[in-house]
């Protein structure tokens, strides 16, 4: 047999695709794979979830998806009967099936005396609040400085400002207290996304700044970026222009407006909640 033969008889573990079965989100699980991924960083493995199974038809889905694709089967099911028929479909079909929670939920129980409740997602629903920040945490740094404007229908808030006004840390102050906020640059001769008139208005607060410490920061980025010569970004004439240009444009769309100067991050973000719909208010936990 040649060197080619043998390798294309033995497949190796970064041609196959895990997927990742539960009955919740499949969020720990997946957490435990990466986690092992991570110690083989020469691997190139899919990982799929397949979450919320609850019935045997679903079971018999994901196997036979991963049959023909040579997967590997991770699950964290605790309703015992579906993760026992999982396990006896994978053993039959010969395909590897790791079960991550029976072995040590059956050794506690035993031990405990105390019959598991077998209700799938406990685990994110006792955590919801630190699911909750996280997935804001992701949407906030994905929807920043302008990133991303099909995706303001799915933020909490949105924040606009000309450059240099704070927006990125209020938006990540805020997203770490469980906000979804995009935040978009206010740009001369570039109109704003046509996504912000189509949003609530009290979900849009626009942020100004008083035009000497608007300069003052303008010079500083300015000078790091090196001596790029006479700029419109610190131009006086310009930047008062952009500030008229935010006042004007809040005014006319019905936005908002919260001024930053000299105020810490954490006063300029209750001042943003205070102008939000109460429904949102809830949502807001400060440290």
């Amino acid at each position: 047999m040649s060197m080619n033969d043998r390798e294309t008889d033995t497949p190796t573990l970064d041609t196959y695709t895990i997927y990742v079965v539960s009955g919740g989100a499949g969020t720990s699980g997946e957490l435990l794979v990466q986690t092992v991924l991570a110690q083989l960083p020469e691997l190139h493995v899919s990982v799929i979830k397949a979450p919320s199974i609850r019935d045997k038809r679903e079971i018999e889905e994901v196997l036979a998806q991963a049959a023909p694709a040579g997967g590997v089967i991770v699950h964290t099911l605790v309703d015992a009967r579906l993760r026992e028929s999982l396990n006896r479909e994978g053993t039959e079909r010969k395909i590897p099936t790791i079960d991550l929670m029976g072995p040590l939920l059956d050794h506690l129980s035993e031990v405990s005396g105390h019959r598991p409740i077998g209700l799938p997602g406990r685990y994110r629903e006792t955590r919801q609040e630190y699911f909750d920040r996280v997935e804001a945490i992701e949407y906030t740094v994905k929807h920043d400085d302008g990133r991303g404007t099909d995706g303001l229908p799915l933020a909490d808030l949105v924040l606009i400002g000309v450059s240099r006004c704070g927006k990125t840390p209020i938006s990540m102050y805020l997203a770490v207290h469980g906000w979804k906020v995009a935040n978009v640059p206010l740009i001369p001769e570039i109109p704003p996304p046509k996504e912000l008139y189509e949003l609530d208005r009290g979900r849009v607060i626009g942020l100004s700044i008083e035009y000497e410490h608007l300069m003052t920061h303008r010079k500083v980025r300015h000078e790091r970026m090196g001596d790029l010569g006479p700029s419109a970004y610190t131009r006086p004439s310009d930047v008062f222009g952009e500030l008229e240009s935010t006042r004007k444009l809040c005014r006319q769309a019905g936005f908002p407006l919260v001024n930053v100067t000299d105020k810490p991050i954490e006063t300029v973000a209750e001042e943003i909640i205070a102008l939000v719909p109460e429904s949102l208010k809830k949502k807001f936990r400060p440290s």
